[in-house]
């Protein structure tokens, strides 16, 4: 076909330079006739007659039968074509589609487990609910144990029937001598020969009696603490006033000035009692406050305080490994509980330092009472009434 398209480019310009270069004058006496319009005339129909048998001939060179013609040809190529668009952007469209679904799909996934994760209650909360049910059953059993302490040392204090004060400041002072020995005898008693030299000597007169690693050493450790508490405060208890020392005139203001002494004694037993009782051994420790107190460095024990527990449920929080590494990988929500949960600890102990400060309002009341009384001076001497007059 290119090789036809040259044939008639080649004859189209040849005719044309016949015509414009060689192209003789007309005369006027002459008819005019335009021999040259004429022959080009004739030339472009002979060109155009060669142009439309070579198109036939391409066309017949196709066939109808095995292709079509060209016109059928053209339209089925760029209806291809446009089938071809068609189909790429339906291919596109569902490729699109897909691959929203399975974003959407793995984005739900993921708030799926997001959900999951804020509603999994973490070990730490079961923890911390576990220890907070050892701290508040500890409470109530470290009042119950004040209690019982405090109704002994109450009688003893009050020197009622039965006790040794009730017979006299001598056997007051020989029955706290006669417990020393039995339970508290050191080498130099040991070598005059009045006891033998006790596991623990002296326990009655130390302060670390008083104040342990959280909780007392089984009942001993308990007794030990008690002990020292009674030679801190009250370790010879006044006789009591018997028969006419009660009903006499003399003994009313006896009296009087004995229940002072009764109720302050009471209340400074009380105080320190209150501490004895928190650090009791009275509650079941679980097997992570044991852990917890293994990994402070502490003897594990079974049974401990509720000072002890609350000590473990604090320094949990403040100072364990295994907490700050589970609380680094909480999510949200289970932050949120744990903030909960120590703000709920930290309520619990606010509350028991306001215990704490009554105690101490009530001792200072008690000490500013005594220190008035004391500095207390009538401004003249009053004159007894005489009731004869009257």
């Amino acid at each position: 076909m290119k090789k036809a398209s040259l044939l008639t480019s080649a004859a189209t310009g040849a005719a044309l330079g016949v015509l414009v270069f060689g192209a003789t004058p007309a005369l006027s006496q002459m008819v005019v006739v335009d021999w040259a319009s004429i022959a080009v005339q004739q030339a472009l129909k002979a060109l155009q007659d060669q142009a439309n048998n070579l198109l036939n001939s391409i066309t017949s060179a196709l066939g109808p039968t095995t292709y079509g013609d060209v016109t059928t040809l053209l339209r089925q190529g760029f209806t291809q074509e446009a089938n071809y668009i068609k189909g790429q952007t339906a291919a596109q469209r569902d490729i699109a589609d897909a691959s929203n679904t399975a974003n959407a799909r793995v984005n739900r996934d993921f708030r799926n487990a997001q959900i999951r994760d804020e509603h999994t209650i973490s070990p730490l909360h079961c923890a911390a609910l576990n220890n907070g049910q050892t701290i508040a059953v500890g409470a109530g059993q470290a009042w119950k144990v004040g209690l019982a302490i405090e109704n002994v040392t109450d009688a003893r204090g009050e020197a009622e029937k039965g006790q040794p004060a009730f017979y006299g400041s001598a056997q007051a002072a020989q029955a706290i001598r006669q417990l020393h020995l039995s339970r508290y005898c050191s080498q130099s008693e040991a070598d005059a020969g009045l006891c033998s030299v006790s596991q623990t000597p002296n326990a009655d007169q130390r302060a670390s009696s008083l104040f342990s690693t959280g909780t007392y050493d089984g009942q001993n450790g308990v007794n030990a603490a008690n002990d020292y508490v009674t030679n801190l405060l009250q370790p010879v208890v006044p006789a009591a006033l018997r028969g006419d020392q009660l009903t006499s005139v003399t003994g009313v203001d006896d009296a009087a000035h004995r229940a002072e002494y009764n109720a302050r004694m009471s209340l400074a037993h009380g105080v320190l009692d209150y501490a004895i009782a928190t650090q009791s051994p009275s509650v079941t420790l679980s097997a992570d406050q044991q852990q917890q107190m293994t990994n402070e460095g502490l003897t594990p024990v079974t049974t401990g305080s509720w000072l002890q527990a609350m000590t473990l449920d604090v320094n949990r929080r403040y100072s364990d490994v295994n907490y700050a590494a589970q609380l680094q990988a909480m999510p949200p929500a289970s932050v949120q509980r744990e903030v909960a949960l120590e703000l709920a600890a930290t309520n619990y102990l606010l509350l028991q330092n306001f215990r704490i400060a009554l105690l101490n309002a009530s001792t200072n009341a008690a000490h500013l009472a005594t220190t008035v009384q004391r500095e207390y001076q009538p401004a003249s001497p009053m004159p007894t009434p005489n009731m004869a007059n009257n």
